[in-house]
């Protein structure tokens, strides 16, 4: 043989692509899951790869996590309020800006004054985000 047909052998892998049933799975992440026990040691005595292993542990609790969270707190759609205005030309009764927020049973009032009405909007902005 000489070095051309060395170089053009094609090496084929031996090994396939394992697939693991749902069973042995949990039985290995609980395992794993064990107090005082090393995940590398666990993946070792099951044959499988430590950063499998791991994938399938932090997969898990991701699944836990998402289970054991309360449902998120869903905040109404902002409903449309019709405000009354002042006929034009008429200086403004008040000189400040009352906001006032409800959620539940709870009522914040803001009061700013009149004269930073940019500024008061640059905050409703930024706290309705």
């Amino acid at each position: 043989m000489n070095e051309n047909e060395a170089g053009s052998e094609v090496v084929q892998p031996t090994r396939r692509r394992r697939r693991h049933s749902k069973e042995f799975k949990e039985k290995v992440i609980r395992a794993a899951m064990q107090p005082n026990v090393s995940i590398a040691a666990v993946a070792l005595h099951y044959q499988l790869n430590a950063n499998l292993l791991r994938r399938w542990v932090a997969a898990h609790e991701e699944q836990d996590v998402a289970r054991e969270a309360p449902p998120s707190l869903s905040v109404p759609p902002a409903a449309f309020v019709p405000l009354q205005l002042e006929a034009p030309g008429m200086m403004p009764a008040s000189t400040e800006i009352q906001i006032e927020v409800r959620r539940g049973a709870a009522t914040v009032t803001v009061r700013w004054p009149l004269c930073a009405a940019a500024d008061c909007a640059a905050w409703l902005q930024g706290w309705l985000r």
